[in-house]
């Protein structure tokens, strides 16, 4: 599949981009203009190789967490493994444990991938993130290919960290507010409470939220005044939903696109557009890209 590289660096104009294929298939760090716009990866982390200290790695084959570690589907009871301790429920499937191979790179840009068989775990599949740095923002192409014998749910996402300024804001537009319960798990969405949106831009919420936020208009802006910079995504239509996780007693946030709702896989709502989970045949594949483009934010 091509060699595992420890690291990679994405340079175009004023952006920096680095990778840690072999923690994740992860980015270690986005830098504008000298300016970290993501949780930077520290050398701790890095030599110990701890994904839960990165800026951004990727969920797949579906994202967010899979309640009691199993689901129905297609008339069979499939099961996942704890993946996450001390959390007792699988979270963000396999592909964040794993290394991922460098299969293309050059100065602006990079290929990554991952191939997964079934064992323990029911998924086989191969994913692919094709990362493209410009002056306008680095693009992240994800591809899922199902390379098992029957058809299967999938999803996948990305899964950013930022750094929690005091002066930081947010603004996104969506239509539901899926209401979280216990283990983290999200439960049915409700309409959207005004105390809950941020379609006018807002400051982090002073209490604890780990919230999906269902029919995203594709689009969210995150501001860091102190730092004169902002960040804005751009998701294409497949990515339906934004998790939210705030936690005030942690000097980060994380404002996840994903293309399935969190939760979807153990109400099975399979033809339900709103849950956003996608069915795919051996031999199907599903894409979508996301952009974070950096700007100027007196």
């Amino acid at each position: 599949m091509g060699a595992i590289s420890e690291a990679v660096t994405l340079r175009a104009g004023a952006l920096e981009v680095g990778l840690a294929p072999a923690i994740g298939g992860s980015v270690s760090a986005m830098r504008w203009r000298g300016v970290d716009l993501m949780r930077r990866l520290s050398d701790d982390d890095r030599d110990a190789g701890n994904v839960l200290g990165v800026a951004m790695f990727p969920m797949t084959p579906y994202a967010n967490r899979i309640a009691r570690n199993e689901f129905d589907f297609g008339a069979r009871r499939w099961r996942v493994l704890p993946n996450n301790p001390p959390e007792r429920f699988n979270v963000h499937g396999s592909g964040w444990k794993q290394p991922w191979a460098v299969i293309k790179i050059d100065a602006t840009a990079a290929v990554l991938a991952l191939e997964v068989v079934a064992g323990a775990e029911p998924y086989s599949y191969r994913a692919e993130q094709v990362f493209a740095a410009s002056e306008e923002g680095l693009s992240i192409k994800m591809t899922l290919t199902n390379t098992g014998p029957v058809a299967m749910p999938f999803g996948f996402g990305l899964h950013p960290w930022f750094d929690r300024d005091p002066d930081v804001t947010l603004q996104f537009s969506a239509r539901r507010f899926h209401l979280e319960e216990p283990d983290g798990v999200s439960g049915d969405p409700i309409t959207l409470p005004r105390e809950l949106d941020f379609a006018k831009g807002r400051p982090l919420p002073d209490g604890w939220r780990n919230n999906d936020y269902g029919g995203w208009a594709g689009e969210a802006t995150i501001r860091f005044p102190a730092r004169g910079a902002g960040l804005r995504i751009v998701a294409d239509p497949v990515f339906k939903h934004l998790m939210l996780y705030a936690d005030p007693t942690k000097p980060y946030f994380c404002l996840e696109p994903q293309t399935n709702a969190s939760g979807a896989f153990n109400r099975g709502r399979w033809n339900d557009p709103d849950e956003g989970a996608i069915v795919l045949a051996p031999g199907e594949s599903a894409a979508g890209a996301v952009s974070f483009m950096p700007f100027a934010a007196p």
